[in-house]
């Protein structure tokens, strides 16, 4: 066998080749913490769990140093990439969270979960959820980390996600409503361009390529080996019977235009409005935009309006 024949091809994120070797082709560069110069946000990296590795980089505004007395809303992020490529880590997300920290005056948490194929689902699942109970163990001010202690507010949480981040701040909202956690108030979920998927098309999937239709199955099939398919919960809200118990009074779903996973945005408001879930539900839609454009254009018109929209939503 050549050593260049493929297991998986899923460009332009990864290739998997029969050998084992894994190329990952896009999000594996990092930048370090810092303080940024043009809105004074400061981050830094902490060790959530030795065994399984799971860190975050933890972000804090400039008004924690003009007035350090005033706890703020906490945000809770998990950024996309199909499960298998990215982290808080890849400079799209770092200026993107440190720009969102900067115009919303929040707290952020930004989660670096393991990834496939080396760690199947439901491992990403297990790492955030492990870093929620890790939030959630500063409530009283005793924890291990110094600024949630100081400077988050626990009733005040927000989880967001872009993708298949998006779909993780979904999934651990619905665990978070089916088994609470002492201290912690969910106060809603941004959902940008989630990765939700299913076996029946949804509005305009009728007319989407089938190779389109059949790299969304795959991509989750190769993120969770063990699933049943594309109408597994945790891929098709529509199929969980716990969809109504989402743990929060509030969500923003956020789509674009020419994005292949724009219906499943809409629809996921649609199903969500009939779950017996009684919180609000709004969705946004950016003109002429395809998946994930404002972490590509963070300037571009469409990418500020989303920024304001998200802002005025985390307050």
């Amino acid at each position: 066998m050549s050593n260049e024949e493929l297991a998986h091809d899923f460009s332009p994120m990864i290739k998997v080749y029969k050998d084992g070797r894994v190329e990952r082709l896009a999000g594996t560069d990092r930048v370090p913490p810092s303080t940024q110069p043009e809105n004074g946000v400061q981050s830094k990296d902490v060790v959530i769990s030795q065994e399984p590795a799971i860190s975050a980089r933890i972000y804090i505004p400039k008004t924690t140093t003009d007035s350090p007395q005033t706890k703020l809303p906490l945000l809770i992020y998990f950024h996309g990439g199909g499960f298998c490529i990215e982290s808080p880590f890849s400079p799209a997300y770092h200026n993107y969270v440190n720009t969102l920290v900067s115009e919303a005056n929040v707290v952020a948490v930004s989660v670096d979960y393991r990834l496939v194929p080396e760690h199947p689902l439901p491992a990403a699942y297990d790492d955030s959820w492990a870093a929620i109970k890790w939030v959630a163990s500063h409530f009283d001010g005793n924890g291990s980390e110094d600024w949630l202690n100081r400077f988050a507010d626990l009733q005040r949480v927000f989880f967001s996600g872009d993708s298949a981040g998006a779909n993780i701040s979904h999934n651990m909202a619905v665990k978070l409503g089916c088994e609470r956690l002492v201290g912690v108030k969910l106060v809603g979920i941004v959902l940008v361009h989630p990765f939700f998927w299913g076996t029946e098309p949804v509005g305009g999937e009728l007319t989407t390529p089938a190779a389109t239709k059949e790299y969304m199955a795959g991509v989750w099939r190769f993120a969770c080996p063990s699933t049943s398919g594309s109408d597994d919960p945790l891929i098709n809200p529509a199929k969980d019977s716990k969809l109504g118990k989402l743990g929060c009074e509030k969500v923003l779903v956020c789509v674009a235009e020419k994005d292949g996973l724009k219906d499943r945005g809409w629809h996921y408001s649609e199903i969500l409005k009939k779950s017996g879930w009684n919180g609000a539900v709004e969705v946004i839609e950016a003109k002429g935009e395809g998946h994930v454009f404002h972490l590509f254009n963070p300037i571009c018109d469409n990418a500020v309006a989303l920024q304001k929209k998200i802002v005025s939503f985390l307050n």
